[in-house]
């Protein structure tokens, strides 16, 4: 029953960072052919472009390898942004204002 107790517990405890962790994203399916990884490709961004990212997805694209992480995110200064990183070598591709009408 103890054991039963903690397992339970350590469950609880988990579900919130594995569902951080799992943040869902567009493209994964292109995620096989990335070198760089989600998480590390999020950490790249944010060091070019620091503030809260709001979407982020994995997709083929002209320039760099040709596959590239795209993250919109609002900056420190509020103004929403569009940072592109390369899945192949985590190389900024793109890090401006988006210009998205929606």
């Amino acid at each position: 029953m103890k054991t039963l107790i903690i397992a339970a517990a350590l469950i609880a405890a988990a579900t919130p960072v594995l569902a951080q962790t799992a943040k869902t994203f567009t493209g994964h399916e292109l995620a096989k052919s990335a070198k760089v990884s989600m998480h590390d490709a999020e950490a790249i961004a944010l060091k070019a472009r620091p503030g809260v990212i709001k979407d982020r997805e994995l997709e083929k694209e002209k320039g760099g390898s040709g596959l590239r992480y795209t993250f919109d995110l609002v900056g420190k200064d509020g103004k929403k942004y569009e940072v592109g990183v390369d899945a192949a070598d985590g190389k900024v591709l793109e890090n401006g204002l988006d210009n998205d009408k929606d």
